[in-house]
């Protein structure tokens, strides 16, 4: 679930590709919009000109037939002058790695990503087993989710192998700091987490010439949305806002005139100013979050407050995350308490969350 902000960047470009074009909006850079299935319905993917040494994409959306075709023109087209030699991926969500298996069987290209995203996908890419299961449902009955509710949500097992049918066997891992070096420039690989545990952006300084510095911010920040903070089944007691605020803080570090090339939406510059307002925004939501649970409430209370529109399953299982996110973030700092249900208490075996000092006594799992 990808909450709106407020924010003004500058958006130096007015026209905007069709799903499959590109626009060239650096010498050598082109910006690619494909099409997704979902109320966010593109992503951006990015083609550097490394010359004689070839294209390297950054991200690649779904491996879905629809994107596999527009892939086949952009290859006998646009990319056609260059052999595609590197496939990047910032992080590991499907429309972002979804199409790497294909590509790299189909050009013979190196793939590269931090190893937590690649190991995040291989395992999803594998299916889980009746014990994951389990611990799903347990989690999102805790949550207070209505049953209906419950059953679209685990009824999306599978989900991901039919957005990212296969994922590379191999790997060139990237670690924060790394340089890759795509024809005359050099890209340094910024870390961070929040949005997923480690993904990567890419950086490209100012080179004197009167290039300004780029930056590839995958789903790291975004021009018009947040990106979706959540808490999975898998960890439910973890802290990804903490992260992911800290994240905010280090692009301060980039000269303030980046253009910023994000995953979702238009190029702008305005960096620092759109860190400071998605911190705001987070601020905001937690105050918000305080205020609801001075009464005790179960995570599905708080979603349906933050979140008062009808929601698609998918919608739904993204705004339940990013409530418990927070949610877990106040009970890190102290200021939140979470009273773990008793299955026999006539409370569904649905946890409460209240105010330190009024909820209770914090009773672990």
């Amino acid at each position: 679930m990808l909450s709106t902000t407020n924010g003004a960047p500058d958006y130096p470009f007015c026209s905007t590709p069709e799903a499959g074009g590109w626009l060239e909006v650096a010498p050598g850079v082109l910006w690619i919009r494909l099409a997704l299935p979902f109320q966010l319905d593109h992503v951006n993917v990015w083609a550097l000109d490394g010359g004689d040494s070839g294209w390297t994409l950054v991200d690649c959306g779904l491996g879905d037939p629809r994107s596999l075709s527009v892939w086949e023109g952009l290859l006998r087209d646009a990319l056609a002058r260059r052999s595609v030699q590197r496939v990047v991926v910032t992080h590991f969500h499907p429309d972002h790695i979804g199409a790497a298996g294909w590509l790299v069987e189909r050009t013979g290209a190196v793939f590269a990503a931090s190893l937590t995203e690649w190991l995040l996908a291989r395992a999803l890419s594998a299916g889980s087993d009746a014990a994951a299961d389990a611990a799903a449902e347990r989690f999102y009955r805790r949550s207070g989710m209505a049953e209906e509710a419950i059953a679209s949500m685990l009824g999306r097992k599978g989900a991901y192998n039919r957005g990212v049918p296969s994922v590379p066997p191999t790997l060139t891992r990237l670690r924060a700091g790394d340089r890759l070096t795509v024809g005359r420039h050099e890209w340094i690989v910024i870390g961070g987490s929040g949005h997923t545990a480690e993904p990567v952006s890419l950086y490209r300084p100012a080179d004197g010439n009167g290039e300004t510095g780029l930056l590839i911010s995958g789903d790291q920040i975004l021009p018009r949305i947040s990106p979706n903070i959540s808490v999975w089944p898998a960890e439910p007691d973890a802290d990804p806002l903490a992260d992911y605020l800290a994240s905010l803080d280090g692009w301060s570090a980039l000269p303030a005139d980046t253009l910023v090339l994000p995953s979702h939406g238009r190029p702008f510059r305005g960096l620092h100013e759109r860190a400071r307002a998605l911190a705001d925004h987070h601020a905001e939501r937690l105050e918000e979050i305080e205020t609801l649970c001075a009464t005790p409430r179960t995570a599905a209370a708080v979603t349906r407050a933050l979140f008062p529109r009808p929601l698609d399953a998918q919608q739904t299982l993204f705004a339940l995350g990013e409530a418990i996110a927070h949610l877990n973030h106040l009970i890190h700092r102290g200021r939140m308490l979470r009273m773990v249900a008793d299955e026999g208490a006539g409370r569904s075996g649905a946890d409460l969350y209240g105010l330190a000092g009024t909820a209770g006594t914090l009773m672990t799992r």
